[in-house]
């Protein structure tokens, strides 16, 4: 009888290739306002077209962002860094048409970020 020698199959594990982002348009909607519209899953990794057109209109001047989320299926703490990047020279952002997913990161982020106490103010607010 005759071995046959194959090489040894790996395991590959989880999928760990990044998710993908689609910005479908980036437009001026006035002087200093960006319009962009994604599509798809925004992480830590697939997010960096998205920073690096940001950088881009903020070096040319623009204070507001509108950001069409309506087609976003996945995002995680990525985003957030990115809208954090955004408004952290006094810049401004709305999203609009935020999917469940959307929605659901946004709630558990300000959840995170500051809730008052049970049963009323948070000490040195008035």
């Amino acid at each position: 009888m005759t071995e046959t020698h194959r090489p040894p199959r790996r395991d590959q594990g989880a999928d760990t290739a990044p998710g993908g982002i689609v910005v479908h348009s980036c437009v001026h909607v006035g002087p200093a306002t960006l319009l962009v519209r994604l599509t798809g899953e925004i992480d830590h990794y697939s997010a960096a077209p998205l920073r690096a057109i940001l950088a881009s209109a903020a070096a040319d001047g623009c204070t507001d962002l509108v950001l069409d989320a309506s087609r976003v299926t996945f995002c995680d703490s990525g985003l957030l860094a990115v809208l954090d990047q955004w408004s952290r020279l006094g810049r401004r952002y709305r999203i609009d048409a935020p999917p469940a997913v959307v929605l659901r990161l946004l709630r558990v982020a300000a959840g995170t970020l500051w809730s008052p106490p049970p049963g009323g103010r948070a000490a040195g607010r008035r």
